[in-house]
């Protein structure tokens, strides 16, 4: 019953005669498919929050290996926009790729030492080491 209020009547799905029925199913599909992709992203982006939000906050001696930029948009009458992330590796020769501020990101250059806070995925921080 829904279903017909909805679509139509079903046996109007083949000829020129179903077209309205099928036109709306196909609507409400996308429709649908958009929601759910905007929920997914929304849900996502929750949990990388969450998840940075339950991890210690942590303080360790790095040196920065590498820097990187991404530009996104800019079409037509749009403007650019750019991410940047700055890769530290520890003692231990782990590596982390944080994204960080584009005040921060021309602050410190490839080669630096000095220790980086952060918390999880999160940038908190990096002082730089004067040693040579």
């Amino acid at each position: 019953m829904y279903l017909s209020a909805l679509f139509g009547d079903p046996s109007d799905f083949g000829g020129s005669s179903g077209m309205p029925g099928l036109v709306t199913f196909f609507i409400v599909i996308v429709g649908l498919v958009v929601v759910g992709g905007i929920v997914l992203s929304v849900g996502k982006g929750v949990t990388v929050w969450a998840e940075n939000n339950a991890s210690e906050v942590l303080s360790r001696p790095c040196r920065v290996v590498d820097k990187r930029t991404q530009v996104w948009g800019g079409s037509g009458d749009s403007g650019a926009s750019t991410n940047y992330y700055i890769t530290f590796e520890f003692e231990d020769r782990e590596r982390v790729e944080l994204p960080v501020r584009a005040n921060q990101y021309g602050l410190i250059a490839i080669g630096d030492r000095g220790v980086l806070t952060h918390q999880g995925t999160r940038f908190k921080g990096f002082e730089r080491s004067l040693e040579a």
